[in-house]
């Protein structure tokens, strides 16, 4: 029986603290699906699709992971791909709440799902989306915090006057 995970989120855009739970969860699970969902209460610096392709641009070297676009319940997206868990990080206590909030509603809706939690690697536990793009918008060095192809779009952005 194969262990599927989804490792949902906006991914705007994806960092290497992702990369970092995404490399530690598949050494826990055979595959795992990147969804990059809509989430209606922010306003994204880039689209789905450039998410996609940042996504997958960056994970091509680990042929078990996939990446997904949804804008609909994730326990429904768990349930028509059956997945065995859901992947979220915890990076702060404040975190955890919402976090395990989310993970009751989705147990109710999709009893058949776990979430697992995974705490970053020390290094980027202060590293989040919205702190990179606002140091790129600034014009600070993002390089240490992204995958080079997210540095690169990430400027592009800014210098067309985007964002």
């Amino acid at each position: 029986m194969s262990r599927l995970a989804i490792y949902p989120g906006t991914f705007d855009p994806i960092t290497n603290g992702h990369l970092d739970i995404i490399r530690r969860a598949s050494g826990i699970f055979d595959n795992i699906i990147i969804l990059i969902a809509h989430n209606v209460t922010k306003e994204p610096l880039f689209d789905v699709e450039e998410r996609l392709r940042l996504v997958t641009e960056t994970i091509g070297d680990m042929p078990q992971v996939s990446v997904e676009a949804y804008a609909g319940l994730l326990a429904e997206f768990a349930r028509t791909c059956s997945a065995t868990a859901i992947i979220r990080g915890l990076r702060a206590v404040k975190d955890f709440e919402y976090e395990y909030q989310m993970a009751l509603m989705n147990k109710s809706l999709y009893p058949e799902v776990e979430t697992v939690f995974f705490m970053p690697s020390e290094r980027f536990t202060y590293v989040n989306s919205s702190i990179v793009r606002e140091v790129a918008r600034l014009g600070g060095n993002v390089t240490p915090h992204v995958p080079p192809v997210v540095a690169e779009a990430l400027a592009a952005k800014f210098a067309a006057g985007i964002g």
